[in-house]
């Protein structure tokens, strides 16, 4: 048994395996349940007590030499396959995959026009409370958006809500009281509503809050008519309509000829030739009071927008659920940068 176990542990010294297959293979033949170096220590029964502690020494040798052989083995593999020698620095990079996501998109390219105005972009908290959301933008208690078909509530928490605008993050900004204010609010919002294909119950605005000395409806009019010439194209036509809002006075809603069909009338601008885009006014001199801005000195206006919306007209898309699924097949067609 001795000089079996002395040809062995010289193979075993002298093995050096070509790939990790051949590795694998030669640990089976010696450590596995029915490998050499098992089959030699169920034999160990056999030896003469007065060799025992010789054999059993030998056979604890080989062991040992097999699996330090398995060991260093496997670390030179690892070793080569991470060396510089296998990764030649001078090939192209794989070309890369992957894109932006159609709203963050439009999102970037929204903030770059009103920050080529001079506008800032302002941040502000999703979860919020009631002052902030409703009661500093001249809502009454009793308005409609209270209601809970409309509001996420924080359960337990009657005051403390998910923002159902960006306006929100307007109150904060006049609340420091550094004048003159020009920024823009874009973020997620939330509303309590069935989603469809024209709805969700999340989704993303972009609001501008001005506020100067002698800020007038003509300086809300051209810098929106600035940006529907830089957003979708010179020669797209705009109109505003009197409308209503709690925070603004006086309100309007503005239009944009149809890009679909040119003005001439489709489902999409239901047969009219115009496309409601955005929300705006003049700052109801309530608001300024309720953030510490003196209405007789100070002026503004504020507008807002959807995002999702100004999406579907610019990449002509129908479903606005396209915009939370994720499908591969619908993310892949808009750009990388």
């Amino acid at each position: 048994m001795k000089e079996k176990i002395e040809q062995i542990l010289g193979e075993v010294k002298a093995f050096n395996a070509e790939s990790k297959d051949a590795l694998e293979a030669f640990r089976i033949t010696y450590l596995s349940k029915k490998g050499v170096i098992p089959a030699l220590f169920a034999d160990f029964k056999n030896v003469a007590p007065e060799l025992r502690k010789e054999m059993g020494m030998k056979l604890n040798e080989l062991k040992n030499a097999v699996q330090e052989k398995v060991e260093e083995q496997l670390q030179k593999f690892e070793s080569q396959h991470g060396s510089e020698a296998d990764f030649d620095m001078s090939m192209p990079a794989n070309e890369m995959k992957g894109a932006r996501h159609p709203l963050s998109i439009v999102r970037r390219d929204i903030n770059e026009i009103f920050e080529h105005l001079g506008f800032t972009i302002a941040d502000g908290p999703e979860v919020e409370d009631d002052f902030h959301v409703f009661s500093a933008l001249n809502f009454p208690p009793d308005h409609p958006a209270r209601d809970m078909q409309d509001t996420f509530f924080i359960h337990k928490a009657p005051d403390v809500l998910l923002r159902t605008h960006t306006s929100s993050i307007q109150v904060r900004v006049m609340e420091q009281g550094k004048l003159p204010i020009r920024i823009i609010a874009p973020g997620r919002v939330f509303r309590n509503e069935a989603i469809s294909a024209r709805a969700h119950c999340i989704f993303h605005q972009i609001e501008g809050l001005y506020i100067d000395e002698n800020v007038s409806f003509a300086d809300l009019k051209q810098t929106l008519y600035h940006f529907v010439q830089e957003f979708f194209g010179e020669g797209t036509k705009v109109r505003f309509r009197p409308s209503y809002f709690p925070f603004t006075e006086t309100s309007a809603e503005m239009d944009i000829s149809c890009n679909i069909c040119g003005g001439k009338g489709c489902n999409i601008c239901k047969h009219t030739g115009w496309v409601e885009i955005l929300g705006c006014g003049m700052c109801d001199p309530n608001i300024l009071i309720s953030s510490g801005i003196d209405p007789e000195k100070y002026t503004g206006f504020a507008f807002g927008m959807g995002v999702e919306r100004i999406a579907m007209l610019k990449y002509q898309i129908n479903d606005l659920r396209l915009f939370f699924e994720n499908d591969l097949r619908f993310l892949e067609q808009f750009e990388l940068a």
